[in-house]
């Protein structure tokens, strides 16, 4: 978002040193100026644990049978050390490496050298190139929309191999599954590191750019605000949709293809999941041209937190629910099913039959909270594309005026929706992605904790990410705010929070 005062253009000292006056800083919207000592801590512990926290999952469904606290047990009384957990984890392959750098380059020449023609039949859909929001310095990138066409030929070539030409087994991420979180790592932290270096020595747009004297925060929250490479490579719409939510769908086809090469089936709540995130995924691909109005885009700098996260926390930690459901016979067959099966999470390795109201009830839980997600977004975009010249709820909509100054001392004036499901909560869209997040744990029944952490981390994260927005939004629009807040005083929940 913007802010409410004035603030003068950045001068460039050297490469990669750039100043602000404080009045300048206090102008500024988007990633913070200055770190104090609990964003310095977490920023910290985040670098040094996220990591490990995959690890720990994907080693726990391992070699534990997705139990969460069999690992700690064994070590602590001795049963077990760091070393033999160490020495038992798969370590990187060249097929891992041949099969990761195929699929990353595949996805680049696909965003690079296919310009979208879906626009050109798909009715509805919204291609092809289109302007991003307005950055803190006042520019507008133009971006070029082709994701759902890559996700199409992505999966149409999938499905061909797999039942047609069979050049490689469908069953090949889960196969390879932990050789090819270290092939993530690797990439992860090399673009983090490479998007750190340009911010200093070759930014896009220097005006864009923010420093603080922490160089930890610098290298997790980023420098640049948009990263590009060309004209069109641009890092954080890449990284954000490509090649993570690409291989989001397929990661669940692979499980789901390992369960049934296992137990001659796939079971309804492996139906399910997939059935639920391919919907969010599509969903996300069909309105990308709208998601580049959304934080990520809007307000997220590019740095680790992006980088590493979209490479290796969104495609490892976003699937525990899958990989879950077939590993406890797996374990039951010895040393037979560890060749078979080593690498595996918590769908693949507890297979769960859900009852059929059961089912039902979770998958409806899905597709309310989808609806919500999706009309609360949809009336939002309706708002802003008609500037407010539209209908909503079949009523004409309630806004609150606003103004705010961006970095080039230009004023804006804005409008702020008080209408339909944004007169109910300031981020019921949230609110709707919550419900759907909890159908996809509740749809692994509920034996075990580990599916679990999708939905706890997701109410942490979008919890934290309603406080970032509205603290951006009240430095944006000042008093503005204070009257919107009035209007619309919950942030997910009416009359709780």
């Amino acid at each position: 978002m913007a802010a409410k005062s004035q603030s003068n253009d950045p001068k460039t000292k050297s490469p990669g040193s750039v100043t602000f006056s404080k009045a300048a800083t206090q102008g500024q919207w988007g990633r913070a100026w200055e770190v104090d000592w609990f964003s310095l801590a977490s920023v910290i512990f985040l670098l040094l644990f996220a990591p490990f926290i995959v690890y720990y999952f994907i080693m726990a469904c391992d070699q534990y049978s997705c139990s969460l606290t069999a690992p700690l047990a064994d070590i602590a009384t001795g049963r077990a050390r760091l070393s033999d957990i160490w020495a038992k984890t798969p370590p990187v392959t060249t097929k891992a490496a041949q099969i990761y750098v195929a699929w990353v380059t595949f996805q680049v020449l696909l965003y690079m050298l296919l310009p979208d023609i879906c626009h050109k039949f798909l009715p509805g859909y919204v291609g092809g190139v289109q302007e991003g929001a307005m950055t803190p310095a006042g520019i507008v990138h133009k971006y070029e929309i082709n994701g759902l066409q890559a996700w199409l030929i992505t999966h149409l070539l999938w499905f061909v191999n797999s039942y047609l030409l069979a050049c490689f087994s469908p069953t090949v991420i889960f196969d390879n599954w932990i050789p090819l979180l270290w092939c993530a790592n690797i990439l992860g932290y090399a673009v983090s590191t490479f998007a750190m270096i340009k911010g200093y020595f070759f930014p896009t747009d220097a005006r864009d750019c923010k420093f603080t004297g922490s160089f930890f925060y610098n290298y997790m929250m980023g420098i640049e605000f948009n990263p590009r490479i060309g004209k069109w490579f641009d890092f954080k719409l890449f990284f954000n949709g490509r090649p993570g939510i690409i291989a989001w769908t397929l990661i669940n086809l692979s499980f789901a293809a390992k369960q049934r090469e296992l137990y001659g089936h796939v079971t309804n709540s492996m139906v399910l999941v997939n059935v639920l995130q391919a919907i969010y995924v599509l969903d996300f691909f069909w309105n990308e041209t709208w998601y580049l109005k959304t934080i990520d885009i809007c307000h997220d700098h590019f740095g680790w937190y992006l980088g590493w996260g979209d490479c290796v926390w969104l495609p490892y930690l976003y699937t525990l629910q899958q990989p879950s459901e077939a590993g406890a016979s797996i374990y039951r067959r010895g040393n037979q099913g560890r060749a078979q099966g080593q690498l595996g999470l918590y769908l693949v390795y507890h297979p769960v039959q859900l009852p059929t109201r059961y089912s039902l009830g979770v998958l409806l839980l899905g597709l309310l909270g989808y609806y919500i997600f999706r009309m609360a977004n949809h009336q939002k975009d309706l708002f802003r594309r008609t500037d407010g010249r539209c209908l909503i709820w079949g009523r004409k909509p309630k806004v609150i005026e606003c103004s705010f100054t961006s970095a080039d001392e230009q004023k804006h004036r804005s409008k702020l929706l008080v209408s339909g499901f944004w007169g109910v909560a300031r981020h019921f869209n949230y609110t709707g992605d919550l419900m759907g997040s909890l159908a996809y744990c509740l749809a692994c029944g509920g034996g075990h904790l580990l599916p679990y952490f999708y939905i706890i981390y997701m109410a942490i994260l979008l919890t934290h990410r309603c406080l970032r927005d509205e603290h951006r939004c009240a430095n944006k629009y000042g008093r503005d705010w204070e009257r919107y807040t009035a209007a619309v005083p919950y942030r997910l929940l009416p009359g709780i929070f």
